[in-house]
């Protein structure tokens, strides 16, 4: 967005390659807005999995079940997708518009210098100064005071074939629960770079103080565990032969009080993290992004731009944050009650209207209007995915 403002970019990259890290992950039609926007989003509806619904169980009782037609507005839906297709896109149109990514360069802090700042690197360089310092280092950036608090509970993740003889719908996002502490989740991925046919990301929670007991039990008592709590994952459980298909995943829920200083801005991440609950992660970023570039567009110097950026997602970013920590207890955590009152109380009645479209607006990202403050309403049209998970 900025090299299309005619702003000179650098990036820098921590890894000798540029690569993505983790399984799959949900667009909603907040990020695919901005997509649209960028011209990217044909090629992201290619790559991913197009989902219409969120569905899940406690034993036999459906306690989850959100449909994004609820939202009555035409072509709303979710893309489940891999997070190595959301980078191959991103990276193959950095390198088309010629920016300079500067690899291997593992950032540990910056520092002011005069009205620009610095970066400083592990190997003891500098790099700069730059008029503005675009922070998207994720939770544990190096570049913002540490905040929030670790989350109990993680998950496990791995990418395996799409099974097509298995009673799984290709377009919903399935989970089961028992009580708040075992939740199982699969969904559909589309297909990723270097691969032939479609993908399934199965999860797995976990509280991370058991990652290593989990390791010791092994594989057979974990895919037993699975089995007995959803019999249909077993042509997925199949395809898993060693722990490391398997990769742990973190969370933390931060938000930082002041996601800019002169010359650095936070995004993402680095500015705000929560649970994967509601599934906003990477939409929220990229909302983030285009208003950092609406707000340089609108404003005369970089600070102002900078602040009028943050101005336009502030209230969008706090009332998700809210949201997120109200609802990851009911979904991850070690309490009895809240599972109780979701299966036996919300569960029935989030069946009903205005219930249903209110939880279809807070998983699409919709709560709070976000989208016409940044000027991107036009982004919602109506387009089908064409790629199917099965």
């Amino acid at each position: 967005m900025l090299h299309r403002a005619g702003h000179h970019v650098t990036l820098f990259e921590r890894f000798d390659t540029p690569r993505p890290i983790g399984s799959g992950l949900m667009l909603q039609p907040t990020g695919m807005a901005v997509l649209a926007k960028l011209d990217l989003l044909d090629a992201v509806l290619a790559r991913g999995a197009r989902v219409d619904r969120l569905f899940g169980k406690a034993g036999n009782r459906v306690v989850l079940d959100v449909h994004y037609a609820a939202l009555r507005r035409q072509g709303m839906f979710g893309i489940g997708i891999h997070r190595a297709s959301l980078f191959d896109i991103f990276h193959e149109t950095v390198l088309q518009s010629n920016i300079g990514v500067h690899t291997g360069r593992k950032l540990i802090g910056s520092e002011p210098r005069g009205a620009k700042r610095a970066l400083r690197f592990a190997d003891g360089e500098t790099s700069g100064p730059y008029d503005l310092v675009v922070d998207a280092l994720g939770t544990r950036t190096p570049l913002a005071p540490p905040t929030g608090r670790e989350l109990a509970y993680g998950a496990l993740w791995a990418n395996l074939d799409w099974p097509k003889d298995a009673d799984f719908d290709p377009h919903a996002l399935a989970q089961r629960y028992e009580r708040a502490s075992i939740m199982a989740g699969v969904l559909p991925i589309g297909t990723p770079p270097g691969a032939t046919t479609p993908k399934a990301a199965l999860f797995w929670s976990l509280r991370a103080d058991m990652l290593d007991d989990w390791r010791d039990a092994g594989l057979v008592r974990w895919k037993a565990q699975v089995a007995a709590l959803w019999p249909d994952c077993a042509p997925l459980l199949d395809q898993i032969h060693d722990p490391d298909q398997l990769t742990f995943a973190r969370y933390a829920h931060r938000t930082l009080a002041a996601p800019a200083e002169p010359a650095l801005v936070h995004i993402g991440d680095a500015w705000h993290s929560a649970s994967p609950q509601l599934g906003q992660g990477a939409n929220m970023a990229l909302l983030d992004a285009w208003a950092l570039a609406k707000g340089l567009a609108e404003k005369v110097n970089v600070d102002e731009g900078v602040r009028h950026g943050i101005g336009l997602r502030r209230r969008h970013v706090l009332t998700y944050q809210w949201l997120t920590a109200l609802f990851t207890p009911v979904y991850q955590s070690d309490s009895r009650l809240l599972p109780l009152i979701r299966d036996r109380v919300v569960g029935p009645l989030s069946k009903l209207w205005p219930a249903t479209a209110i939880q279809a607006a807070m998983v699409s990202g919709l709560v709070g209007n976000p989208l016409q403050p940044l000027g991107l309403e036009g982004g919602l049209r109506a387009r089908a995915p064409l790629a199917k998970a099965a």
